[in-house]
């Protein structure tokens, strides 16, 4: 079963599927709402829930699902890899965790792993799992101070400025950060302050 608000995304995702001799598409959804009515009748094996539609959330539909039939897979497809969606997601009993811009032949493979039993990351989520949760906590103060500048586009020179420090002590904040991130290129980073620095 397919669930999404977009008409538009079902029809392609559909086209998609039915490609693959041993799917079968056997019902649509614009909604979880909807989606759980309508697994009262229909024969599913596995249901493709998108997380944001107009009417609710698919986390909570996830969650839903489990309760009331706990023999069907989800599996979420999704434009979000925030990780916050994907821990949530998969505490609510998904079994996977594909993105929308993933080439057709993930969303393949997604479904077959699930339904052998495993459980399927896109390679972006995969990565973002990978690397180990550190929570803001364990940077120091200056070095908090030090990643809200880098979120402001500020250079290292700029940054020794403001924070009354030399440019060395400010490579090194930023060499610390990255280390205790995880983190490996100067792109990474700025995503990461941008996201996590307050």
């Amino acid at each position: 079963m397919l669930v999404d608000d977009h008409p538009l995304v079902r029809d392609g995702l559909r086209a998609r599927l039915e490609a693959v001799p041993h799917f079968r598409v056997v019902a649509e959804a614009g909604s979880g709402t909807e989606a759980l009515a309508m697994l009262a009748s229909s024969r599913v094996d596995l249901v493709l829930m998108d997380i944001t539609m107009r009417d609710g959330s698919g986390i909570d539909a996830t969650a839903e699902l489990g309760r009331s039939h706990p023999g069907i897979a989800v599996l979420i497809l999704s434009m979000h890899d925030k990780l916050e969606y994907v821990t949530q997601a998969m505490q609510a009993g998904a079994r996977g965790y594909v993105l929308k811009d993933a080439p057709g032949k993930d969303i393949v493979l997604a479904i077959d792993t699930v339904m052998a039993g495993g459980i399927y990351y896109s390679a972006p989520v995969a990565r973002q799992l990978a690397r180990p949760a550190v929570p803001d906590n364990q940077l120091t103060t200056r070095e908090q101070e030090v990643l809200r500048h880098i979120a402001n586009g500020e250079s290292n020179k700029q940054i020794a400025r403001a924070l009354d420090l030399s440019v060395r002590t400010v490579e090194t904040h930023r060499l610390n950060i990255k280390r205790k991130l995880g983190i490996e290129g100067q792109a990474e980073l700025i995503k990461f302050a941008v996201e996590h620095a307050h």
